[in-house]
C-alpha cells in the first residue's frame, strides 16, 4: 500500500506508531508550556508578610489585654510580672 489511508480502506491491519510518538511528543511539549505558564504565575505572587510582633498579653486573672510591659493590670489591678 502506498499510503496508510489506502492500507486502512483496504481493511488492513496497520501499526500507526507514528501518530502515536506524534501525540506523545505533541502532549509533552503542550504540558512543558502549561508548567511554566503555572510556575510564571506563582512568582508573581507576593511573598506572604510576616504577623508583626505582639505588644500586649492577657491578664492571668480577667484576661484583659493589658501592655507587654505592664506590671499591673489596669482593669483588675492584680499584679503580674513584666514580660
Amino acid at each position: 500500500y502506498a499510503t496508510m489511508a489506502d492500507a486502512q480502506a483496504a481493511g488492513a491491519v496497520t501499526l500507526n506508531y507514528g501518530t502515536f510518538f506524534t501525540h506523545v511528543v505533541s502532549f509533552l511539549i503542550l504540558a512543558f508550556v502549561v508548567f511554566m505558564m503555572v510556575r510564571a504565575a506563582n512568582r508573581m505572587k507576593a511573598p506572604p508578610v510576616a504577623p508583626a510582633a505582639p505588644t500586649t498579653r492577657d491578664c492571668p486573672y480577667c484576661l484583659t489585654a493589658i501592655p507587654l510591659r505592664a506590671t499591673r493590670c489596669g482593669h483588675c489591678t492584680s499584679e503580674v510580672k513584666a514580660a
